[in-house]
């Protein structure tokens, strides 16, 4: 019996990517906060087995792991720890180990598990007592256990939090199934129904065709309206075929059902295809695959946030707490009750087996309804005809500073919805340049198809700040084609511009329209939103690329300075770093002095000579002036010339390119139909207001453009409120040099 708090993680169920970053983060913070701390391996089979299946974790025992997919302590299902006595046995494991917190990474079962054994506990420690066991001391030492509970899902089914651990790697990998199978459909004017996990949810087939420009999708909470669906889609699928659509996608989920509750299959819908189509339909059911390969970077700072709040939560339990589940709600990490969320978790379940499928979409979230009903929009053939008597907008979008990926994305989403509604959807090139220009075009449905998963800015944009000339050129092309509103897709350049026109009102009576900003850039560094469209795929590019380039250091001792963009806004470079588990990052906001570098050279040497291989630093492209990424290099060379070599890596532009990330894909479509509604509503008011739109604290808000200098730094170009600075003192905690015993 010890006085030090000691704490075991275990991973139970189906195993999901970013598995690996929570238990090392549970491992990290544990030790950093005094706390023995010991992995269970093989789930709950290895807490009742005990002995070797339960051990004893160093800060060196997680090393290495941040990056892999699956789980390492491994998992298996445990019928021996659904009976009393298997449970029985594995307290008596944790009693003699001296352990009183558990971490429990899985999924609902998984939890409902870890509740129940919570439970139990105080009986399960009187039966031990009184078969002689245990001693008295020992019983009245562990009159509580406290649990707390992560959720590892790819589902995302678990009430409680907005996104479960490896979700958003699950939808990596059916995005990137989708957009190949895509390609090869189109080639050959072939369908491909394409099936995904989800048991009773429908997360992944939802969001996987919305972020993909899939035709169909089909989903257990929401079963097809109507009784012959069958003909519906197949009608709409014959139309998109004569719009000129070569392939088709349909979505399907693998709990999806009709009204009736009979499950639909991948295969009947094959059958159905090929006989009404006459023509080839293929199926790829993903499986596995969707769990497999290395998490994403959402995943691995996810996992690596909620680890280090579970430990927190279990170093300040006390006795009678009751266990919980750490997730994340609007981007903050938030405590439920385990029960609560088990709970209501199965109530979707019920519902779904009940039929009532109202009930089951009103206990998902707002945004899966949202995107539910975007995606309903989305994949018409056609827009409907137009409503007699009603009001056809003019409504323009486009794109304005550097590439960010999911621009595109944004532009169909708004493009498609606006012509539904029966507006008239104008597209500008290339930017301010191309509205002084009046290089405009009016768009069609199919003007953007392929737009879903397509990088870059198919539009064209620029940096130019409208200035002098431009703002009377801007005036003539709003008057010469009658625009009611503009939707901006961009970055700093956007909003500037939009601000300097603003400015102007009184001396252009054609900027009086409704114009709004729709955060798009790889820098996250625009005021009023927690995420900018772009952002996520260029943390993707450098995380893929760093990956690579810590595997080529395996033969030799080597650290590596790697510089990234963001200007002065060290978003990429903190985020990447906790990501990859960088030593040191080198943003802007913090600067860097010579005492910094000694320590870090210092710790290097260090860290070489107890047997380490590799260093890795991540440094923002501005974070000063004076020690570039070259001179950095150079002092870590001279000083640690006879230790380890050192080599610097300017990863450029790919960090602008690719395709989008699913996350970049689902942020830009909502807040693309929110911007459309805005616009509308404006004209509707016969309003002029200029606004940007973001996402903060969970809530959508629109930011009136004239405290856009108030909110913002205008000479490092980044928001003067900057949330993600307060994880950096996580991010260093996790990359310190092991602790000398």
């Amino acid at each position: 019996m010890t006085n030090k708090k000691r704490i075991a993680v275990l991973t139970s169920g189906g195993d999901a990517q970013g598995m690996n970053a929570a238990v090392r983060a549970v491992v990290r913070t544990a030790i950093d906060k005094g706390a023995d701390v010991f992995a269970v391996y093989e789930g709950y089979q290895g807490l009742v087995e005990g002995g070797e299946s339960i051990r004893k974790m160093n800060w060196n025992s997680v090393s290495g792991i941040l990056q892999r997919g699956g789980t390492l302590i491994g998992t298996a299902r445990s019928e021996e720890f659904r009976t009393r006595e298997g449970r029985r046995k594995a307290a008596l494991n944790l009693i003699q180990l001296g352990i009183d917190g558990l971490v429990v990474i899985g999924g609902d079962g998984s939890l409902t598990g870890a509740h129940l054994f919570r439970q139990e506990w105080a009986g399960l420690v009187a039966e031990l007592l009184e078969s002689g066991q245990i001693s008295a001391q020992l019983a009245a030492a562990y009159p509580a256990l406290a649990i707390v509970g992560m959720v590892g899902s790819i589902d995302n089914d678990f009430y409680g939090s907005d996104m479960t651990v490896g979700t958003d790697s699950a939808l990596h990998r059916i995005t990137e199934a989708i957009d190949a199978i895509s390609s090869t459909a189109a080639s050959h004017q072939r369908t491909f129904v394409v099936k995904v996990m989800g048991r009773n949810c429908g997360y992944l087939a939802l969001y996987g065709a919305l972020a993909t420009g899939a035709d169909w999708v089909l989903i257990p909470e929401a079963p097809p309206d109507v009784d012959n669906w069958q003909d519906v889609m197949v009608e709409r699928l014959k139309a998109g075929t004569k719009a000129g659509r070569r392939d088709h996608i349909i979505v399907l989920a693998e709990g999806a059902r009709d009204r009736d509750g009979n499950y639909i299959g991948s295969t009947d819908v094959q059958q159905l295809l090929e006989e009404r189509l006459g023509e080839e339909v293929r199926v790829t059911a993903l499986g596995h695959v969707q769990r497999g390969g290395k998490p994403s970077v959402y995943d691995r700072n996810l996992a690596t946030l909620l680890g280090y709040e579970a430990v927190m939560t279990i170093m300040n339990a006390k006795q009678t707490d009751e266990p919980v589940v750490v997730g994340v709600r609007a981007n903050r990490i938030v405590q439920s009750p385990l029960l609560e969320c088990v709970e209501k978790t199965r109530a979707v379940a019920d519902a779904i087996a009940a039929k009532n499928y109202e009930k089951a979409m009103d206990l998902r979230s707002t945004s899966f309804k949202e995107a539910f009903s975007t995606l309903k929009t989305m994949v018409r053939a056609l827009p409907r005809p137009l409503e007699p008597g009603k009001k056809r907008l003019r409504i323009a979008i486009m794109n304005a500073g550097a590439p960010a990926a999911g621009m595109n994305t944004a532009g169909r989403t708004a493009i498609r919805l606006g012509l539904d509604q029966g507006h008239i959807m104008l597209g500008i090139n290339n930017g301010f340049e191309g509205l002084a220009r009046n290089q405009v075009r009016e768009m069609d449905w199919m003007s953007v198809s392929g737009w879903a998963s397509q990088g870059g800015s198919v539009l064209g944009t620029s940096r130019k700040i409208p200035k002098g000339s431009d703002l009377y050129g801007i005036a003539r092309t709003l008057e010469d084609n009658k625009i009611d509103a503009l939707l901006v897709i961009g970055g700093w350049t956007g909003y500037e511009g939009i601000y300097a026109l603003n400015n102007e009102k009184p001396n252009y009576p054609a900027f009086n329209i409704p114009m709004v900003c729709l955060p798009a850039s790889i820098s996250n560094n625009l005021p009023g939103s927690e995420f900018s469209i772009g952002a996520d795929t260029a943390l993707n590019n450098i995380v893929d690329a760093v990956d690579k380039i810590k595997q080529s250091a395996v033969a030799t001792r080597r650290c590596f300075v790697v510089e990234v963009m963001g200007h002065s806004c060290g978003y990429l470079a903190l985020m990447s770093g906790m990501a990859t588990g960088a030593e040191r990052v080198y943003i802007h906001e913090e600067g860097i002095t010579l005492k910094n570098l000694a320590v870090d050279i210092e710790t290097l040497n260090r860290g070489f000579d107890a047997g380490k291989r590799l260093g890795l630093f991540i440094r923002a492209e501005y974070a000063n002036p004076i020690y570039t990424t070259d001179i950095i290099c150079s002092l870590f060379e001279e000083e640690g010339r006879s230790i380890f070599d050192v080599r610097p890596a300017v990863l450029g532009h790919l960090q602008q390119g690719g395709d989008p990330s699913p996350f970049d894909r689902i942020q830009a479509s909502r807040l693309a139909r929110l911007c459309l509604e805005y616009l509308v509503t404006e004209c509707d008011k016969r309003s002029s207001n200029y606004s940007f739109i973001g996402l903060q604290s969970g809530k959508i808000q629109f930011h009136d453009m004239r405290d856009f200098e108030r909110m913002v730094d205008m000479e490092t170009q980044r928001p003067k409120e900057q949330w993600w600075l307060q994880l950096k003192t996580i991010a260093d905690m996790m990359a310190k040099l092991a602790p000398t015993e």
